[in-house]
């Protein structure tokens, strides 16, 4: 989509701090990091989120969700960590591409927020 942010970044119009590539996914650092690592993961092909997920296109989400281990092992995340996705307004989703989020690197409470 040519107006969506993440497509933006994985196109390089965008520059971010890239932890993590391969053909199908992008792994980014947060602008605005609720932890002290928070890292997006997104596909490189455009879904708007899981709710947009489908027989024909989870094969995409499954490819990030594999890589999602990858990335938390490359930064050092071996206690634990947090996978978010959020969807729609009301779920917290500001940028209308599928993404998860990757929280960690400190004791992360257990009430549901970051």
């Amino acid at each position: 989509m040519a107006d969506c942010l993440f497509c933006k970044i994985v196109a390089g119009e965008i520059p971010s701090t890239k932890v993590y590539e391969d053909a199908t996914v992008l792994a980014f650092r947060d602008v605005a990091p609720q932890a002290p690592t928070h890292i997006l993961v997104v596909p490189k092909t455009h879904v708007d989120s899981l709710d947009a997920v489908t027989i024909e296109n989870a094969a995409i989400a499954g490819w990030c969700l594999q890589a999602i281990p990858k990335i938390a092992k490359l930064e050092g995340l071996t206690n634990g960590y947090r996978v978010i996705s959020n969807v729609g307004e009301d779920g917290g989703q500001t940028v209308p591409h599928l993404h998860f989020h990757i929280i960690g690197g400190k004791k992360l409470s257990n009430h549901g927020g970051f």
